[in-house]
């Protein structure tokens, strides 16, 4: 099971849209921490961000309570994956 909620999902690739950014540029890796649940969304993990032109990559935190897709999108930003 993901670790991404499916809103998270569609919000991460509208902040590539946002930013004119492919999709195919980046890859998603995913690690659960399954001793953490709560009723809304039942995972909490972590995300790695990787694009693949320049092989940069960050982690986020996921489930609920967090904002890894508006950190993330503030990274685009920033440069953070070049």
């Amino acid at each position: 099971m993901s670790v991404i909620a499916p809103h998270e999902r569609a919000d991460f690739v509208a902040v590539l849209h946002r930013h004119h950014l492919a999709e195919s540029d980046f890859a998603i890796q995913e690690t659960d921490t399954p001793d953490a649940v709560d009723e809304v969304y039942p995972l909490h993990g972590y995300v790695t961000i990787i694009r693949r032109a320049t092989l940069r990559e960050k982690g986020y935190r996921t489930g609920h309570g967090t904002a890894w897709t508006a950190e993330f999108d503030r990274d685009l930003a920033r440069g953070t994956f070049g």
